[in-house]
């Protein structure tokens, strides 16, 4: 942990410090190949919204005749994708074959490899099928090697895509198979000639959502990738289950570090309904087989670009359902990217959290490059959802600062937040300096519920609990979303509580009562409210908020007379 601390401290110093940042080069839509299901007509609607703004060659942009369900037989598979697909790219000379070198194990050496390639990219669309179906006929040789568990045929179509480019060396199904670019920090060494094809897709409940991930994703190309992240993690710190929470520990680090607002909640269960989670850029938690929480809500707060993951064996069991699993809840809440797994994929062999999001924020990965950089086996159960392209943290972080500066854009604060994170990040962080930054140096600080809060949360930190929750209540007037307003109005319950109850408490009472009438936790918080109105000798209050306690408690059970 303290080399990825040291290592993301190096890089953090690079991408953010004044003129010393980096810019990445868009990847070309020439390197992708569009695939789409030609039973299913919005299918082809998607793959031609994609390629038009990904500027794709038509000349890559493919039907193949396949089930319009979400599984597919491994004859069909064969016979129906992969065989013609590999066909198409021989063709088309987007796979060039050469010799394979000398080392190669004496069974392969008559055997063709791909030693140059024009096409890295994959996207599968709505209505391609996700899962290959367990062929219970099937054997191989080494299928006795593997132990007990892993015993198997079945695998995502994705995955199964991934390692198009060892078509000719005739990889076992049974099984998952190394894959040879996990952990890897460089991005361009993810492609065919090291026999891995990035495989992703527009997907999700509707055509809709499909082929909004792509306009989300290039919304967050423009503007940047902002907002806060989140990290459930389940208190565990050893056992079998424990890689699961060093995963998402070591991935809330490296967000802390590289100035976003982050939390990271240990206990063992997952975030309840009422926790407030606003501006959402990064969500990655587990252990619910179906959406939960805050993410089972009405209305969540997803940035465009937002990236969300929860870790369950099943989360992409069904991806085009909008309230089972998790990878088709949360793109319909407002995702903008996601992974999942199709079938058990076992924890070892799921997404290695940390990899990806040190690769897409710190090394500014495209979302394809970090997708398969985490994956430590191919050819098994796992998915990535969204455009393989996107790239958020492709751009020089001080040239989007001015752009944002220049184009007076409502997003200058979360430049601001992140800068001021980074720095608070170091070791022995100056908060009175960056006090001072926020209300003397940063004209925005008086306008922006973003930064105000954040201010507030620095005197927090120094322990001027009063000062600071006069400046959460001055939040509350710079209109902030409606979940960062829930989130200010439970610090200052809490801390107005703590410091007397006044009428400061009773109108934080007031606003979230009113403003949130079905908060998971309101009735609880009424009946705090009820006896500090009457000491108060606020009538209406008393009458309102017995109303609402009213409104909320259960009926009394029902008695049978005796006879």
């Amino acid at each position: 942990m303290k080399s990825l601390q040291k290592l993301t401290l190096i890089l953090g110093a690079v991408l953010l410090s004044s003129g010393s940042g980096f810019a990445l080069p868009p990847e070309p839509g020439k390197a992708v190949v569009v695939i789409y299901n030609s039973r299913v007509p919005e299918s082809k609607q998607v793959a031609e919204y994609y390629a038009q703004k990904r500027s794709v060659p038509a000349s890559q942009v493919h039907g193949f005749n396949l089930p319009t369900e979400e599984t597919i037989s491994r004859q069909d598979y064969l016979t129906e994708l992969e065989q013609p697909l590999y066909k198409m790219f021989e063709t088309n000379h987007w796979f060039t074959f050469g010799p394979m070198p000398k080392e190669a194990p004496a069974p392969l050496r008559n055997v063709r490899k791909v030693v140059d390639a024009s096409i890295r990219y994959v996207v599968l669309c709505y209505g391609v099928p996700t899962r290959i179906l367990r062929d219970p006929k099937f054997e191989e040789s080494s299928e006795s090697t593997f132990p007990l568990p892993l015993r198997r045929n079945e695998a995502s179509v994705d995955s199964q895509l991934a390692v198009l480019p060892a078509h000719e060396q005739k990889p076992d199904w049974v099984g998952p198979l190394r894959n040879p670019v996990y952990s890897t920090t460089n991005g361009s060494f993810i492609d065919p000639k090291n026999n891995v094809l990035m495989v992703a897709r527009l997907d999700g409940p509707t055509p809709a959502i499909a082929r909004g991930l792509v306009d989300k994703a290039m919304e967050a190309e423009t503007n940047g990738l902002w907002g806060r992240a989140y990290f459930d993690s389940r208190g565990l710190t050893n056992g079998d289950y424990a890689l699961g929470d060093e995963w998402l520990n070591k991935a809330a680090s490296l967000t802390r570090i590289l100035g976003f607002e982050t939390e990271l909640d240990s206990s063992p269960s997952t975030f309840p309904a009422g926790h407030p989670m606003s501006h959402i850029a990064f969500y990655s938690g587990w252990y619910d087989e179906n959406v939960s929480g805050p993410f089972a809500q009405p209305q969540v707060e997803f940035m465009p670009g937002a990236f969300a993951y929860h870790l369950h064996s099943f989360n992409a069991a069904t991806i085009r359902s909008a309230n089972t699993h998790w990878v088709g809840p949360l793109l319909a809440k407002g995702a903008t990217c996601t992974m999942g797994s199709v079938d058990e994929p076992y924890l070892h062999l799921t997404p290695d959290l940390a990899v990806f999001y040190h690769r897409f924020i710190a090394l500014g990965f495209t979302f394809g490059e970090a997708a398969y950089a985490c994956q430590a086996a191919l050819s098994w159960q796992n998915i990535a959802v969204g455009d393989p392209l996107y790239r958020p943290f492709g751009k020089d972080p001080k040239a989007q600062h001015e752009e944002l500066q220049a184009r007076q854009s409502p997003l200058m604060d979360w430049s601001v937040l992140r800068w001021v994170n980074f720095n608070l990040a170091q070791p022995q962080p100056n908060y009175d300096r960056w006090i001072t930054y926020l209300e003397n140096e940063v004209p925005l600080t008086s306008t922006s519920p973003i930064l105000k809060e954040k201010l507030a949360d620095l005197y927090l930190a120094k322990k001027k609990g009063l000062d600071a929750s006069d400046l959460y209540e001055s939040v509350l007037k710079l209109k902030p979303s409606p979940q960062e307003k829930l989130r200010v109005l439970l610090i200052l319950i809490q801390k107005r509580s703590f410091y007397g109850p006044d009428s400061g408490l009773l109108q934080a009472y007031q606003q979230l009562i009113q403003g949130y009438p079905d908060f998971p936790g309101l009735l609880e918080i009424c009946r705090k409210a009820l006896p500090l109105a009457q000491k108060l000798g606020e009538k209406d209050a008393v009458t309102s908020i017995e109303q609402v306690i009213h409104r909320l408690s259960p009926a009394p059970a029902a008695t049978n007379a005796k006879s």
